[in-house]
């Protein structure tokens, strides 16, 4: 059986996120597992946080004491909107933010790989300019009998 709780992993992504742009400009942040209505906002972060395929790492042997490993995988996805017209400047600038809290770090045990972006996405949100940063991340999990 798996004993990694993925909602605490999404957990520890979204808490170090929340710490991060709780100071300085006032960013709001939008999860999947929250409603948001972007309509009246000239900036936000959109976080998405997803699991890939995992694999075995080790085997546990019958009526071994060993324990099997199992490398989780998974890609947090950050989509930064601002107001559009205005140019890629402001979103650099969170996307940099962004990458230097994420960037070869290990929290609570999830490893973050370097970063992927911030890359010009279109098309985008009418009135919006969105650039993207992608982080892959991995952990081990050990599985229990």
């Amino acid at each position: 059986m798996a004993a990694t709780n993925l909602n605490t992993v999404r957990a520890t992504i979204e808490k170090r996120l929340n710490d991060e742009f709780r100071t300085g400009p006032s960013i709001p942040l939008v999860f999947n597992n929250v409603p948001f209505d972007a309509s009246n906002v000239d900036q936000y972060i959109q976080c998405i946080t997803s699991f890939g395929s995992s694999e075995y790492l080790t085997q546990q042997a019958p009526n071994s004491a060993t324990t099997a490993t199992n490398l989780v995988v998974g890609l947090t996805t950050f989509n930064i909107y601002t107001a559009q017209g205005l140019g890629a400047g402001a979103n650099f600038t969170i996307g940099k933010r962004l990458r230097d809290l994420y960037n070869r770090i290990t929290v609570s045990d999830v490893r973050f790989d370097p970063p992927i972006g911030p890359e010009i996405i279109e098309p985008t949100p009418e009135g919006k300019f969105q650039t993207q940063v992608r982080i892959t991340f991995e952990l081990y999990e050990a599985l229990t009998p």
